[in-house]
């Protein structure tokens, strides 16, 4: 019990001499809260980012890849003339898919193929609707839940019918009072019924994912050409059958020579989530190499301070090394000022750094999130500050001549 008062009064002591001198306290505490607050601000940003990111690239339904012409993510465009070259996909590419693909569980192909306004009797949307061309398997591999009506059936697709499904906050734009299913939907000028309302997937960086029209694939072909580009989905049966899966449609999909890279990307929510975590884990470590030369000049200026502190208090440390005060006891009281000092600009630091790193929420709409671990880092790195760069100090108080602090002035 007795060295839980004695921390306590170290502690007393601790803030006692913060107080003392506030204007210098303060420019110490500065130092360190600049360090921490610009590496907190930075990872809670990339943690905002990469959780909604890795939210919106989870569209794929479970053991599903997709081929594509481009990356999900281009990290630059010194190659995107290379991907200009690449060929588009047909629909003769996606039944060579379905036919080589003996151990898939289902295979769909999509087409975008405008954006544009949509009407009903009741509403008028703005020219912003997107349009998608879907196969009927496509509900499974972009995991569309079918809210009412229904999904297409092949006879759709095969025989080209003017029927199509609404994202939910397209139905509430154009259907405010009722059930859209049932209902004609006119888009770019084409008449559609409307079969079925697919559930809500919410936005993403405020860009809503529930603002288009799907048609049957065979409709838009139909309707639009049948050189409209696909994209082609594929789904595995389950993580064991995965990796076969994806090499028979990738030797499907491939037309290039043995030895060549493939001529289209090959994407999935875990190859788009690790692409997207590369990219941020270099920032990161930009990020703390900058707060680490903030956090180094910090230590100095507190390790400063701390001996500026020992030589103006070297009568009141040979007072109390004369009443019976030990080395430790003095070590102590000066390491746990140090540890106060990084503490306080640490808590002030982390605080700042996860409201200045959430900011991004309210401009782009996308959930707040609090890094309870990178707070915790973050204080247990200023601790560190405070015990490294006050050792010395605190070793140089220890070693105080008694007699000779006595008679300073």
């Amino acid at each position: 019990m007795s060295r839980f008062r004695e921390m306590i009064e170290m502690i007393r002591m601790a803030l006692n001499a913060v107080r003392t001198h506030v204007l210098r306290s303060s420019l110490t505490i500065l130092g360190i809260f600049i360090g921490v607050f610009s590496i907190i601000a930075v990872m809670t940003g990339i943690r905002v980012l990469q959780s909604n990111l890795e939210t919106a690239m989870s569209g794929l339904g479970a053991n599903t890849f997709q081929f594509q012409r481009f990356p999900a993510i281009r990290f630059d465009d010194n190659d995107w003339e290379k991907y200009l070259r690449r060929r588009r996909f047909y629909a003769a590419d996606m039944k060579r898919v379905q036919e080589k693909s003996t151990l898939a569980q289902a295979v769909s192909a999509t087409a975008s193929f405008g954006v544009g306004e949509a009407s009903s009797k009741f509403a008028r949307t703005n020219p912003n609707i997107s349009a998608v061309g879907v196969t009927p398997d496509g509900f499974i591999t972009q995991s569309w839940t079918v809210e009412s009506g229904r999904g297409f059936s092949e006879a759709d697709d095969i025989s080209g019918r003017r029927v199509c499904v609404l994202g939910a906050d397209l139905a509430e734009k154009l259907f405010p009072l009722g059930s859209p299913v049932g209902q004609p939907v006119k888009f770019l000028g084409i008449s559609y019924n409307v079969i079925g309302l697919l559930a809500r997937r919410g936005s993403l960086f405020g860009q809503s994912r529930d603002n288009f029209i799907a048609i049957p694939l065979g409709t838009a072909l139909r309707l639009y050409g049948q050189k409209l580009s696909l994209t082609i989905q594929v789904q595995a049966p389950g993580r064991e059958t995965y990796q076969d899966v994806l090499e028979q449609a990738r030797g499907a999909m491939r037309r290039v020579e043995p030895g060549i890279e493939d001529d289209f990307e090959l994407v999935s929510n875990e190859s788009s989530v690790g692409q997207f975590r590369s990219l941020t884990s270099a920032i990161r470590l930009g990020a703390a190499a900058l707060s680490s030369i903030a956090l180094l000049a910090a230590g100095i200026g507190i390790m400063n301070i701390m001996l500026v502190s020992v030589t103006e208090r070297t009568r009141e440390i040979g007072i109390r090394r004369a009443i019976g005060a030990r080395k430790r006891s003095v070590m102590i009281q000066f390491v746990a000022e140090a540890i106060l000092l990084s503490e306080i600009g640490g808590v002030l630091g982390v605080i700042a750094g996860i409201a200045f790193g959430n900011l991004i929420c309210f401009f782009m709409q996308v959930t707040p999130i609090i890094p309870f671990d990178l707070a915790a880092i973050g204080l247990g790195i200023c601790s560190a500050v405070g015990i490294i760069f006050g050792t010395y100090p605190a070793w140089k108080a220890a070693n105080l001549d008694p007699i000779d602090s006595l008679r300073y002035e």
